[in-house]
């Protein structure tokens, strides 16, 4: 029986960094992509699309039991949700949360093609009839030169960790170039108290 891909081990490097801001560069991966607005919290739309990520997500692992194996499968765990956030106009109230703009996404497998994506979207689309995978975008991301680190604690609390790597990028000579942000779930926020959730924060960078 093949071992399975536990992203937890095999990519600590992306996933699991320390709780300072260190730098990284970040390859090309492969999502299921949703993009929204709007506050997060108690909002339908949102939640349905963390669903919708998550059955496509499973569609794909799940495909070798339903009779089809994609060229190159191996077992693995499914990865964590992603989001990357900015402001839907920037010169508005950052602290609006209304304001809020977002991707959401899951990273999937080398071996996941349009095929596959496509596959999964239409397996999705007839066993979930009430999600919108007509929305969902598939392919690839290379953040590349990143500066990332784990915050520990509720969301509202990123700003902390978001003073040390402003910090740490006074201290190597690098600056942002997008003013969106990453944020990677480790933590089920439905099963894990605010003060233990960990999310893994990053901004794409470049040398000054």
């Amino acid at each position: 029986m093949a071992l399975k891909h536990e992203w937890r081990k095999e990519d600590k490097t992306l996933y699991l960094p320390k709780t300072q801001p260190e730098l990284i560069t970040i390859p090309a991966q492969k999502f299921f992509q949703l993009s929204g607005s709007g506050d997060p919290n108690n909002n339908p739309t949102f939640a349905e699309n963390i669903e919708t990520l998550y059955a496509l997500s499973y569609a794909v692992r799940m495909m070798p039991k339903q009779g089809y194996t994609p060229e190159g499968f191996e077992p693995y765990t499914v990865y964590p949700l992603e989001g990357v956030w900015g402001l839907v106009d920037p010169n508005s109230e950052s602290k609006n949360k209304n304001n809020y703009s977002y991707t959401l996404m899951i990273r999937q497998p080398e071996f996941v093609n349009e095929d596959v994506a496509r596959l999964a979207i239409e397996t999705v689309r007839k066993k979930k009839p009430h999600l919108s995978v007509n929305k969902v975008v598939f392919g690839a991301i290379e953040d590349g030169l990143s500066v990332q680190m784990m915050h520990v604690g509720p969301y509202d609390d990123e700003a902390a960790s978001f003073v040390q790597m402003t910090t740490f990028l006074k201290e190597n000579n690098l600056e942002r170039t997008s003013p969106q942000h990453r944020e990677i779930y480790l933590s089920d926020a439905r099963r894990c108290t605010p003060e233990k959730q960990k999310t893994v924060l990053r901004w794409t960078v470049r040398h000054v």
